[in-house]
């Protein structure tokens, strides 16, 4: 060992309690920090080597402990959890604040004729099919004709919604046409992540104790995670494309209005997505009772004491 930095600290967890709504924030405002976006190769690759040998027991001379958690985030921000392998930019949650203002700003603005919804929706569901591929929960492998299968079905059937709601909408007052871009993106992220993470729900993902070793697969915790990811992700649009409506109907003549709404959408958005990531913890839970038959067996003779399973839900 080298460096004076004690080697009890514990980076494979948050540096804050994630059992409080306020720690698991505070987490995700680390996580999703739009400016890791601007991060160079070489800035991840050290924080990379840092986590990594800090975990191998060694320390690089000099490091202090908020260097240590800095790079442990800059590390969680880029790299997979489960794979340890660099994941696709535009995919991080650190790019969604970015990458959302303009997609956001582009469907509530061209909403009002058919071609418009349809290639913004196409838009936002590539970009959405990219983030929930990227943030995957587990480590099984997919082929190229799984994922091109998933991501034909998920786009697909997200752009039907969003054309059937435009349909429906053109009977309701003019104000109910503002919301078919919330409406859809919602409707679309039921249909999307769980074509996209379909694999997960087939094989499962691995469950673990509390120490992280590794007990099995298990579908039933891949259909949990599945179910928070999506009430999260809905939870995300709803201060920039639900709220906003309202406002953006009854000003609407009003330029200079207007432009400020479109900067509190920008600050709403900064907000939404960290906080809606921490409705619930990455390391989810569930109790062994819940799982699959045989994969409670498995875990009551090899470690009959384990009452309660972890898994990462993914984001």
């Amino acid at each position: 060992m080298s460096g004076d930095l004690p080697l009890n600290i514990n980076i494979k967890e948050p540096r804050w309690d994630q059992g409080t709504f306020m720690g698991r924030a505070q987490h995700f405002f680390m996580v999703t920090d739009p400016r890791n976006v601007l991060l160079s190769s070489e800035v991840l690759e050290d924080a990379r080597v840092t986590v990594e040998n800090y975990r191998l027991g060694i320390v690089k001379p000099g490091l202090t402990e908020d260097e240590l958690w800095r790079a442990k985030y800059i590390y969680d921000s880029a790299f997979h959890p489960d794979t340890g392998e660099k994941m696709l930019l535009v995919g991080r949650m650190s790019a969604q604040v970015p990458m959302n203002m303009t997609i956001t700003g582009c469907m509530l603005t061209f909403y009002r004729t058919t071609p418009a919804v349809v290639f913004w929706q196409w838009v936002n569901q590539s970009f959405n099919a990219i983030v929930n591929y990227t943030n995957r929960s587990g480590d099984a492998a997919i082929t190229m004709n799984q994922l091109g299968a998933a991501y034909v079905s998920a786009t697909t059937g997200a752009v039907v919604t969003a054309l059937g709601l435009k349909s429906l909408a053109k009977h309701l007052p003019p104000i109910m046409g503002r919301f078919v871009p919330f409406a859809a993106v919602a409707a679309a992220n039921c249909i999307n992540i769980p074509f996209m993470r379909q694999r997960e729900l087939k094989c499962g993902i691995p469950v673990t104790d509390a120490e992280g070793k590794r007990l099995g697969e298990s579908s039933k915790a891949a259909q949990q995670a599945i179910v928070q990811v999506v009430v999260s992700r809905i939870g995300m649009a709803v201060p920039a494309m639900a709220i906003p409506p309202v406002i953006m109907n009854a000003l609407e003549k009003k330029a200079f209005m207007k432009v400020r709404n479109h900067k509190q959408n920008n600050f709403n958005l900064v907000f939404a997505t960290p906080l809606c990531c921490a409705l619930f913890p990455q390391k989810s839970s569930m109790k062994v009772s819940s799982l699959e038959p045989e994969l409670q067996e498995n875990i009551r003779q090899s470690n009959p004491n384990i009452t309660t399973v972890y898994f990462n839900k993914g984001l």
